[in-house]
């Protein structure tokens, strides 16, 4: 594992295509080939897949068995680094928006323990189409799971059916994201999660 970076335990690994058997070992050895690129100072723009295959020890076509482009194959370097998604609580409303904003909390800890991680985060805000990927892969399904959970609470009731959804939820995430990424000293207590759920909806409840 190149030094700093530590994925997280249970991390999802690509499903491969009918017929063909995942090898997690050689997923693990890919994904820390990268790893260990960008840990000696190769910038993301210049690991070619053939640079990738040869320091990970396996060849061309294994990559693109499991990834069809570099693209993907970052957004899962990303993606090692964090905990599953945990299932929510489905008891109410407040509780599964805590349940989101506390996997957001501590996906914010990991990058802030992880120099490596923060690096190539860094730099793949820099490449438009790594951006794009990871936002239609990671971000953006969050986000639409965070819209089911305020919707279903406007339909039963612990939410003001008046209540501009996406508002809502921009209320939510902006909080956590404003201290994880843009005030990275800011503490990230372990009740974060609960203060700022608890303090958006005391003004959109009915």
């Amino acid at each position: 594992m190149a030094k700093g970076a530590h994925p997280a335990e249970g991390a999802p690994v690509p499903k491969g295509g009918p017929g063909r058997p995942r090898s997690e070992a050689v997923q693990q050895a890919i994904i820390e080939g990268v790893l260990r690129l960008v840990d000696e100072g190769v910038p993301l723009t210049e690991l070619s897949i053939e640079r990738i295959a040869r320091t990970a020890g396996v060849g061309k076509a294994t990559i693109y068995r499991r990834w069809d482009g570099r693209e993907a194959l970052f957004v899962d370097v990303l993606r090692a680094f964090e905990e599953p998604d945990q299932e929510l609580p489905g008891v109410s409303m407040r509780d599964d928006l805590v349940c989101l904003l506390e996997g957001l909390r501590r996906r914010g800890l990991t990058m802030r323990s992880s120099a490596l991680l923060h690096n190539v985060f860094a730099q793949m805000k820099a490449l438009p189409k790594l951006w794009e990927a990871y936002h239609t892969t990671v971000i953006d399904p969050r986000r639409r799971l965070t819209l089911d959970v305020l919707r279903r609470g406007a339909a039963n009731g612990e939410l003001r059916t008046d209540v501009d959804l996406e508002m809502a939820n921009d209320l939510l995430v902006g909080p956590m994201l404003l201290r994880t990424v843009m005030r990275p000293e800011a503490p990230l207590d372990d009740d974060l999660a609960e203060r700022i759920v608890d303090t958006v909806l005391e003004g959109l409840r009915p």
